[in-house]
């Protein structure tokens, strides 16, 4: 009999959210995404595993209603942009407090792009039911997959639809009160880190990370051994990240982000901190290598390494995304791997 998740502890951690519009004492920040701002390499738009910053086109219009009026606070301070260490404790916390700062930005600004149940891996625009990264949709059905680094659960709610049963977890407590606006709980939601998921081992069937994540741990294989510990044997799991070699490129649109400004061999995390000295944004380089070996130390098989074109019908610009960098270099690296 399959050994399902740890369903007690996912409802007892989702009961913890406070309805959309509600208050939460101490919220602080979370994942984000490709693209780094910093004074002295990069102009940067960060973006979230489904749809990073700037408008993208939809190929199909759905309805959405993440992009309704929303109240934020705005920064209490400009950041500043460095390049140092940070641990596993502090790329945690900063994050988590970013996201949940910006949550209701981004939802505003990627609303439309994300619809409400859409399952899209990156800028370029690449969507599950075309890639079929983790199976034809008719074999989803029935399957228990994890979603890390979910924010509003566009991705779970596609899954759902197939016919799955998703599980959304998220860092960003903000995030997760957006999933519950869009669909009241409908898609079971988890407030985790995903360096500590709350499963028993063997809990699902797949699992999958579209810009979630990965990019923002110190850690990644500590990650990756966790979710080989909760996923069955022979069960796949698909992550995309920011292409590593962006990393070496500024983050602009035209031209002046086609030149090298810096080495892409320097894993030096991209650091944004108070004037205190605390981080409150951090994204952490792997090179193409590292990935690969993060991977296989992780206890997982790389079975194929997808780096999407940037298609035709996709017109728009989105931060350092754009038509003439796209089909000059990648943007996004979506990793396929099995459990060993």
């Amino acid at each position: 009999m399959r050994a399902q998740p740890a369903m007690s502890e996912e409802r007892r951690l989702a009961a913890q959210l406070v309805a959309y519009g509600g208050s939460r004492t101490g919220s602080m920040r979370e994942h984000a995404h490709p693209g780094r701002t910093s004074h002295t390499r990069h102009k940067t738009c960060r973006t979230r595993p489904h749809g990073p910053p700037g408008t993208l086109p939809r190929r199909v219009e759905r309805k959405s209603t993440t992009r309704e009026p929303i109240i934020q606070e705005p920064e209490p301070f400009e950041p500043e942009a460095t390049r140092r260490n940070a641990d596993v404790t502090e790329s945690s916390r900063a994050n988590r407090g970013w996201w949940d700062r910006n949550a209701d930005d981004y939802q505003v600004e990627h609303g439309t792009f994300l619809g409400d149940d859409r399952f899209v891996w990156g800028p370029e625009g690449l969507d599950e039911v075309e890639a079929e990264l983790l199976g034809p949709p008719e074999d989803l059905k029935d399957k228990v997959i994890l979603e890390i680094g979910s924010g509003a659960a566009q991705c779970s709610r596609w899954l759902a639809a197939q016919g799955a049963h998703p599980v959304a977890l998220d860092l960003s407590h903000r995030q997760l009160q957006h999933a519950l606006r869009i669909d009241g709980g409908a898609v079971p939601l988890v407030e985790a880190d995903a360096g500590a998921l709350p499963f028993a081992d063997g809990s699902f069937d797949l699992a999958c990370s579209a810009y979630g994540a990965l990019p923002f741990v110190a850690d990644p294989v500590r990650v990756l051994r966790d979710v080989h510990r909760v996923l069955r044997p022979g069960g796949r799991f698909v992550f995309s990240v920011t292409h590593p070699i962006r990393w070496a490129f500024p983050d602009e649109p035209g031209p002046e982000g086609l030149s090298v400004a810096a080495s892409y061999f320097d894993r030096t995390p991209y650091v944004e901190q108070d004037d205190e000295g605390r981080a409150v944004y951090v994204e952490h380089h792997r090179t193409v290598g590292d990935r690969v070996r993060d991977i296989v130390a992780g206890g997982f098989r790389l079975v194929d390494l997808v780096e999407p074109q940037w298609p035709v019908w996709n017109t728009q610009e989105w931060g350092g995304w754009s038509p003439l960098r796209g089909n000059l270099i990648p943007g996004t690296a979506i990793f396929v791997c099995e459990r060993s």
